[in-house]
């Protein structure tokens, strides 16, 4: 009896599997990991070996959700639940560095918070300009690096002014890059990276993932392993699409000016339980 017919090699797509979670390399990113992985035993905020669970992300990406309602439980206007949020930025951050996250993005300002009244708007922008201007200091001996993303041309002329002397003044930071993503959309981000290659000249039969994720914001940055939203919502709020394919999302019911170091600690022990498998 003839034995079954020998089959031809399979052939697979020229671009799978998708390049969104295969290593990045970029001197940016080299620095950063590198300098985030190596214990600085010369500081009493270092992170050892014993403050990193076994997997560590190394990208998380959070959903800042629940300022306004935080606010309105304690009686209190829209514009302290922010600045209670903004409280709760500056002990995660310093919690991220002790912990050696390697990149920390942060959704601060969607695009579609324009919608929003003036004077909240207005006191967004003034809060933030006023937490990078006053711990530029902090953040510098930490070694953390300050990136923007999203149209920061369209910010008002005096807070693009304050915030970009901040992030010149961290640009030498290397343990941990935070990305701030304020006047961001994902959307819109996708928006910008098809203008920036269809300026480039690139043959449409050239174009791939890596051609659309070097023309993204995060060019050169690993995509988030772990996105977190507080809250209780369960949406990402076109909030890093494109970047957040393969992504573990953890959600969880706390509003954010009550995430806390334990929250965030629970959340890197929930992403180390988990196996990703990317389709495999």
């Amino acid at each position: 009896m003839a034995g079954p017919e020998a089959r031809s090699p399979l052939e697979r797509p020229t671009d799978a599997p998708p390049i969104a979670h295969a290593p990045v390399h970029g001197a940016t990113q080299a620095a950063v990991l590198d300098a985030a992985a190596a214990p600085d035993a010369g500081t009493a905020e270092s992170s050892g070996p014993e403050d990193r669970p076994a997997d560590l992300p190394r990208h998380v990406a959070i959903i800042m959700d629940g300022n306004r309602r935080w606010a309105r439980e304690r009686g209190l206007s829209e514009l302290e639940g922010h600045a209670a949020g903004v409280e709760a930025i500056r002990e995660l951050l310093r919690h991220a560095v002790r912990r050696g996250v390697p990149v920390l993005t942060l959704y601060a300002f969607s695009r579609e918070n324009w919608a929003r009244s003036d004077d909240e708007v207005m006191g967004l922008f003034a809060l933030l300009e006023g937490a990078i201007r006053d711990e530029t200091d902090e953040l510098r001996e930490q070694g953390v690096r300050i990136r923007l993303l999203g149209r920061v041309e369209e910010l008002p002329l005096d807070t693009r002014s304050s915030i970009e002397g901040a992030l010149a003044e961290t640009s030498g930071g290397e343990r941990l890059l935070l990305n701030v993503a304020f006047n961001y959309a994902g959307r819109t981000e996708l928006v910008d990276a098809v203008r920036r290659v269809a300026a480039s000249g690139i043959e449409p039969s050239a174009i791939d993932e890596s051609t659309i994720s070097a023309a993204l914001y995060t060019a050169g940055l690993p995509d988030p392993d772990l996105v977190i939203r507080t809250g209780g919502e369960h949406r990402l709020s076109n909030f890093l699409i494109w970047q957040s394919a393969y992504a573990e999302l953890y959600l969880c019911d706390l509003l954010w000016p009550d995430f806390g170091p334990q929250a965030f600690d629970e959340a890197l022990a929930e992403f180390a339980r988990r196996t990703r498998r990317f389709g495999r």
